[in-house]
């Protein structure tokens, strides 16, 4: 599998083998018309979509954000993956950090090399924005993608850093604590 990086649009090309499509494959931006083959995706991750508006939507806010970008991996208009990363400048030191907020590989290309060249992408825009470190957060139940991580030099931080969600919209959250008591 050869690698080449176009320096005039910045998007990777790539010969991938010819038992995955025949065909050659490039990484490249996602754009708004991918939003339908963009939620065949994020389903078979076991997200479910609204609709191709919705996701289109949100490509669009990601390519106008400077700091975030999603590439998708494209073999002749067949998307074989997507990768979402965003950069974020550190508060307790100098520098910023990148974090991939989302990566899928369809089924039939995982192991072929696809999930390597999207995080190549979001390793490289990050880097180019000033990036130290790479994030990603992946669901306890999703071994395969632990292993992908540790593969690829991330390392886990299991036991060593807890993550704490909490919806900005829930309801049935206390009184806040600044409201004036009557």
């Amino acid at each position: 599998m050869s690698r080449q990086k176009s320096v005039l649009n910045g998007v990777w090309s790539v010969d991938i083998p010819e038992t995955l499509t025949g065909e050659g494959m490039q990484i490249r931006l996602a754009h708004t018309a991918d939003a339908a083959a963009v939620n065949e995706l994020l389903h078979q991750l076991g997200y479910p979509q609204d609709g191709t508006a919705t996701t289109a939507t949100r490509i669009q806010s990601w390519g106008d954000d400077p700091s975030s970008a999603a590439f998708v991996a494209d073999a002749d208009g067949d998307l074989l993956g997507i990768i979402a990363v965003h950069i974020c400048p550190f508060f307790e030191r100098t520098g910023s950090w990148g974090r991939i907020v989302a990566l899928i590989v369809t089924d039939q290309a995982r192991r072929q090399g696809v999930g390597c060249l999207l995080v190549t992408a979001a390793e490289s825009f990050a880097t180019s924005r000033g990036c130290v470190r790479m994030e990603v957060t992946s669901g306890d139940g999703r071994q395969d993608a632990h292993g992908f991580y540790r593969h690829h030099g991330y390392t886990d931080q299991t036991g060593r850093s807890s993550r704490f969600l909490r919806d900005l919209n829930d309801t049935s959250r206390h009184e806040d604590q600044f409201q004036t008591r009557t």
